[in-house]
């Protein structure tokens, strides 16, 4: 007898626990399936940066405004989950003054909080910073642990009745006549899950899963790498004031600072070759901010796949936009199916409430999405958000200089 639910989501990390718990809270009948550990792919192989939506505000306003919503609603109902350090939009001599100035007239204008420090006051937040500091702006950016994020909305969704099962791959998905008739899953599961619904969240893998129903979805994944060192006591989040490159973030851990990253194409996020360059070329640049992580001790070094959709060839790399897309493969003749594509960890639960809708509208469920006003659970205590992350396999190398190291 196979195993039958309302709806199956495909993808442990963010946006398919989000999905689950958002769909739970619903009163839907959720299964949720990863191959691996939770947090396994790229949300557990991220620098862990809580976007303000400064980084993108002169480029993308859509973006940058998702952003700082979602990042107000995460720190309200995440607790432990985030760290709120705040962030600094650095310019360095020979940056651009009029690129620092329409960044910052973009935040205004958008409602990102912003304050302009000069090259002093800059020090004064950040003693190390480099000496040829021109002016520095503040932004309420903050740290993300996604370990602790997904394993509490996999906790709630399973507490409001889903099914969560880590280490279960996908091997085969059955379509008859346009529509999803079951999927074959291994490990723990080792059944056919029959589902009213089916959920793409696999991220950078969504072509792969896409293809075993027959469908094609354009993605265009690059790597980046993360360099963690040690250092003590940053404070913010540092930000290099000007276009995106390579190494222009560092973000602030308890004991050290995750210096990155780079964007390279690859063409299977399972099997891609790794470069020391990137390593080289993340910590020199990141040095030009904070002269003093050139010569740190490096403690971890990881690579992550950003899962791009890119349907438009010509775009590449850094030109992908970094925003989401819902796509409703009822639009390619599989009726029961979506895939949600693209995006950041800063904006899952966004994803995962546009997702629940389109998923309700089609199982004519009529409830709110709660994601927003409900806090996840455990979230004022670590070590309960630590021992769920145990519990479902879900560290990743993002967090694992705090996650449980207490």
């Amino acid at each position: 007898m196979a195993i039958e639910t309302d709806v199956l989501v495909v993808g442990g990390g963010a946006t398919g626990a989000g999905v689950a718990r958002d769909l739970a809270l619903r009163g839907v009948d959720v299964t949720l399936v990863e191959r691996d550990g939770l947090t396994s792919g790229t949300s557990g192989r991220s620098h862990g940066l809580l976007h303000s939506g400064a980084r993108y505000a002169e480029a993308d306003r859509v973006g940058a405004e998702e952003c700082i919503t979602e990042s107000r609603i995460l720190k309200e109902i995440a607790g432990a989950c985030i760290r709120d350090t705040g962030g600094l939009f650095v310019q360095l001599a020979g940056d651009d003054p009029d690129y620092f100035e329409a960044k910052r007239a973009a935040c205004e204008e958008i409602g990102i909080p912003v304050e302009t420090l000069d090259a002093d006051a800059a020090r004064e937040r950040v003693p190390d910073l480099a000496s040829d500091v021109e002016r520095a702006f503040e932004v309420p950016d903050a740290v993300i642990y996604p370990s602790r994020l997904v394993a509490a909305n996999a906790a709630d969704a399973r507490d409001h009745g889903a099914t969560i099962h880590p280490h279960a791959p996908v091997e085969d998905v059955l379509v008859e006549d346009g529509h999803v008739a079951g999927v074959q899953v291994g490990g723990t599961v080792e059944d056919t899950i029959e589902a009213d619904y089916v959920v793409n969240a696999t991220g950078a893998w969504a072509g792969e899963f896409a293809a075993m129903a027959g469908l094609d979805v354009e993605m265009q994944p690059t790597r980046g790498v993360m360099v963690s060192v040690e250092y003590d006591d940053l404070g913010p989040v540092l930000n290099r004031c000007r276009e995106p490159d390579d190494g222009d973030i560092v973000v602030p851990h308890e004991s050290e600072a995750v210096l990155g990253t780079t964007s390279v194409p690859v063409r299977d996020p399972d099997e891609y070759e790794t470069e020391q360059w990137e390593v080289e070329e993340s910590i020199e640049e990141c040095a030009a901010m904070l002269p003093s992580v050139a010569d740190a001790p490096e403690v971890r070094t990881w690579w992550g796949v950003r899962p791009l959709y890119a349907p438009d060839e010509a775009e590449r790399g850094r030109g992908i936009s970094r925003g989401f897309f819902l796509l409703d493969n009822a639009d390619d003749d599989v009726d029961n199916m979506a895939s949600i594509v693209g995006g950041k960890l800063t904006t899952y639960r966004q994803m995962a409430e546009a997702t629940a809708d389109l998923v309700c509208d089609d199982l004519a469920v009529h409830a709110a999405c709660r994601t927003a006003d409900q806090t996840l659970p455990g979230v004022d205590d670590p070590a309960q958000l630590d021992a769920l992350v145990a519990e479902f396999d879900g560290q990743g190398p993002t967090d694992e200089d705090v996650v449980g190291s207490a």
